[in-house]
């Protein structure tokens, strides 16, 4: 069972990963790396980055029982990484405000909603956290290998590596 004190870790662990990459993004990589067309399903980091987002939106909706409004998760919400940045930081913010009012009453309610594509589902509260958080790891991946492209090795942003560090 998903715990408050796990939970907030993670929400943490999450916004540092997302810091780390963000300041590597600005000081490793080339002017404008960022925004480099890339043959990836997002079309760049700026993308995969701003579906993270998007997607954490989302979720965010279906945690809060609202509407999201999305028909996609590829939209450019944000096209300047800095505006981007911000954004994400406030959400990642949320998820840590939200996670320390959690209890393991409330991770394990379940909750339906429907996917974008329409399809209904449902699913703990703490099975969307968890979600959440493994998903933006996934995706920091891909955005992480680019960096290989411009001959950078891309930041650490594992668990064990934030761990360590508390």
């Amino acid at each position: 069972m998903l715990t408050t004190e796990t939970a907030v870790m993670m929400a943490k662990y999450n916004d540092w990963a997302d810091r780390v990459l963000f300041k590597s993004i600005k000081e490793q990589l080339p002017e404008g790396a960022v925004y480099q067309a890339r043959k990836t399903l997002f079309k760049s980091m700026v993308g995969t980055l701003n579906h993270n987002h998007q997607v954490d939106l989302i979720w965010r909706a279906h945690l809060l029982n609202e509407e999201h409004g999305f028909s996609n998760r590829r939209d450019l919400l944000y096209p300047d990484f800095d505006e981007l940045v911000k954004n994400q930081l406030e959400v990642n913010q949320w998820y840590i405000d939200w996670a320390g009012n959690q209890d393991g009453e409330s991770f394990s309610k379940r909750s339906k909603f429907n996917y974008v594509n329409g399809t209904p589902a449902e699913m703990t509260r703490g099975g969307m956290f968890l979600h959440i958080i493994n998903h933006k790891t996934y995706h920091r991946g891909w955005v992480s290998e680019m960096f290989f492209e411009h001959d950078v090795n891309p930041p650490e942003t594992d668990l064990c590596v934030y761990l360590c560090l508390e």
